[in-house]
């Protein structure tokens, strides 16, 4: 963050922020409204390029508002970028380490300079609220550092292994991680900050050139970050940015034989697609995907009921439930379940819907019609099969009806045989059940494809049990600030099991930037 203070914004510290933060994030907002509809171009090897079609980039809030007008590029615009990052990768990857991350450390230094932009920018591209915006984006840059500092932690990966027992040589044996060539990144609408620069900035650290591709709902975001790696002195080619749609310019970068590697995160069904498509190349290629999660929440008889309302509410809701972390699937021991649901019902009709840039608003909208549609479909199905508690309807008062917004919906008695335990809905919807004990909780919990996140309320054995048996890539305790949401880089490394992930190292750990290399060995014999 630029505050002076002492106060570093992470998702875990968000809840209670410096008055300053508000102040700058009003001045950037004013700002970033004076520059609504305006033209963006991409960005491809070291210029601004534009295309004949054009799109506009709706806000949710507000649906008669262009936030701007980017471009619709396709089979044409990937060639170029594709082209240009070959080119750029002999230069980028000789560059020595310590070149690359001082120009990486500068790219995430200006994001820290400019996060109010971000975070406007954010807000009304998104619906996040503001501190889920200026969280994005200081979470972009805390990514990009992380990846420096293990390359740097590490010298770039060069090791001296054992030496042959020769009789009358000598065998020096060496272990290189280099880096694959043109990586690919395709990123979500929900954090189009952090989950672009996040595998960019390791794919660029590892000594690979990148091509970044954002959600067509949220191209602004990918755009400043595009302008921080240029501002930082990146070389023309090293990284590009283009926008078009999934299945024209999307599928022409998938399919094209130049790309070496790529990162996707977004739904499991299209994930999917994209893994089986990159799988029909030469030769089998790295492919790091996060494809979404449907988390559980479990609540033991021993858990301390206001702890665990706090945290359950932040992660079923924050973002209007659009985190592939969101908690939708809440197990609660019987003999607390009435107790805690009260609690949980009263917590949500607290929370404040409408415009996401107003300081006083906890949720914005969904992002999109097509999601504006899916809720009342699901709610449709829950209505006659379960029962809602509360919400359950879209709001279409006053300037709400301008925009996507949803009421926060928890859901009981809905049996567990039905498909929306299991079903990634990706919205304000979490279903309640109600459980004899842990090892039940436990068994439905991982009784899903998916196992990104999970979260218990309990004691400390049954905290370990959990543990131990939860089947999911990152695991939170008696957490207020999130129940299963809020990972930060360097401390909760973030990705999945099962149907959630396909590397098993999480993003923002020890593990993450060497998924980016590939390891070559050099020996050299000589005579004793």
């Amino acid at each position: 963050m630029a505050e002076s203070s002492a106060f570093k914004l992470t998702y875990a510290t968000m809840f209670n922020p410096p008055e300053e933060l508000h102040t700058r994030f009003e001045e950037a907002l004013k700002d970033k409204k004076n520059h609504l509809g305006e033209e963006h171009a991409m960005f491809i090897d070291g210029k601004d390029v534009k295309t004949d079609e054009k799109f506009n980039d709706i806000s949710p809030v507000d649906t008669d508002v262009v936030l701007g007008v980017f471009q619709k590029g396709g089979s044409e615009t990937a060639n170029q970028a594709i082209a240009a990052a070959k080119k750029a990768f002999p230069g980028w990857s000789h560059t020595p380490w310590e070149k690359r991350i001082e120009l990486l450390r500068k790219a995430a230094s200006l994001m820290d300079e400019r996060i109010y932009e971000f975070g406007a920018v954010m807000a009304m591209e998104v619906g996040k609220n503001r501190t889920e915006a200026l969280g994005d984006a200081a979470e972009t840059a805390d990514l990009i550092r992380y990846a420096c500092d293990q390359v740097e932690a590490h010298k770039g990966f060069v090791y001296e292994m054992g030496h042959d027992p020769l009789v009358g040589y000598k065998a020096d044996n060496i272990s290189v991680l280099r880096p694959y060539g043109v990586w690919l990144v395709i990123s979500p609408f929900n954090f189009p900050c952090a989950l672009t620069g996040g595998p960019a900035g390791a794919a660029l650290a590892a000594g690979n050139t990148i091509v970044m591709k954002p959600a067509s709902d949220t191209p602004w975001t990918a755009r400043l970050l595009a302008e921080c790696f240029r501002d930082a002195g990146l070389p023309a080619g090293v990284f590009n940015y283009v926008t078009g749609g999934g299945s024209t310019l999307g599928q022409a970068l998938i399919e094209h034989p130049d790309v070496a590697g790529v990162t996707f995160t977004g739904s499991y069904d299209v994930g999917m697609k994209l893994y089986r498509d990159f799988a029909a190349g030469q030769w089998v290629r790295p492919a790091i995907l996060e494809l979404g999660g449907k988390n559980p929440v479990i609540v033991t008889r021993h858990a301390d009921l206001e702890t665990a309302t706090v945290g359950i509410i932040r992660s079923a809701f924050g973002l209007q439930g659009q985190k592939c972390s969101a908690g939708s699937r809440i197990y609660i021991e019987e003999q607390i379940y009435d107790a805690l649901v009260a609690r949980l019902v009263d917590a949500t009709n607290k929370l404040t819907i409408g415009d996401p840039t107003d300081r006083k608003i906890t949720l914005g909208p969904v992002i999109n019609k097509k999601s504006y549609n899916d809720f009342q479909n699901f709610v449709d199905d829950l209505r006659h099969s379960g029962k809602i508690l509360t919400g359950g309807k879209i709001l279409t008062d006053g300037a709400l009806a301008k925009g996507y917004f949803c009421a926060p919906t928890l859901v009981e008695n809905l049996p567990y045989t039905h498909k929306l335990w299991k079903h990634e809905m990706f919205l304000p919807i979490s279903t309640i059940g109600k459980v004899k004990n842990l090892d039940e909780a436990i068994q439905h919990a991982n009784n899903v494809s998916y196992g990104l996140t999970a979260g218990i309320y309990g004691n400390d054995d049954e905290i370990a049990t959990f543990f131990d048996r939860i089947e999911a890539g990152v695991n939170y305790a008696n957490r207020p600030q999130g129940a299963t949401t809020g990972a930060w880089p360097g401390f909760q490394p973030f990705g999945g099991w099962k149907g959630s992930g396909s590397s098993g190292k999480n993003a923002g750990g020890l593990y993450y930037v060497q998924l980016y290399m590939h390891e070559q060995i050099r020996t050299r014999i000589r005579k004793a």
